[in-house]
């Protein structure tokens, strides 16, 4: 399954988020369709160590959040990472084009991180040090949230 996934996040997820105009409205949670943009591409940034957040959960529950990344099971409406304050960061880029571009950016970037050193880890803030299956699938399992968010995909949604 990780080969589909990888495939999702470099072709059907763009994909996808190049169909949003903007003025989409939001299933749930306070971000508009650029603040979204702008917070995925952050995430894999994190992915490749270009925003580095310290650990935040404790040790003891690690194999309880890895039980569950490495599950199917889908992140609830409304989660919020421990990272981020509650309300959405301001916008990065003028315009929601830049936004998705630099996403585009993001996503090469990830992938190409690891090309060499799929075994390499970097550090998640809630799921602890995560190697490039363990990124694919989190990446995929946040992209299907916010997909899911801006009604870009259904719930039952083949992915």
């Amino acid at each position: 399954m990780t080969d589909a996934k990888k495939s999702f996040l470099k072709n059907d997820f763009l994909l996808l988020i190049n169909k949003l105009k903007g003025d989409e409205k939001v299933k749930w949670g306070k971000m508009n369709a650029q603040q979204m943009i702008e917070h995925v591409s952050g995430f894999f940034k994190v992915s490749t160590q270009n925003i580095n957040f310290p650990l935040t959960t404790p040790a003891e529950h690690l194999p309880k959040y890895k039980e569950f990344l490495l599950s199917e099971k889908e992140f609830r409406e409304n989660t919020k990472a421990p990272v981020l304050p509650e309300e959405p960061l301001p916008l990065r880029y003028s315009t929601l084009q830049e936004a998705k571009d630099e996403l585009t950016k993001s996503v090469d970037e990830f992938f190409e991180f690891f090309k060499n050193d799929p075994d390499k880890k970097t550090l998640h803030p809630a799921f602890g040090e995560l190697n490039f299956d363990e990124w694919v699938q989190l990446h995929h399992k946040h992209v299907i949230h916010h997909l899911k968010q801006f009604g870009l995909m259904e719930s039952n949604t083949p992915y």
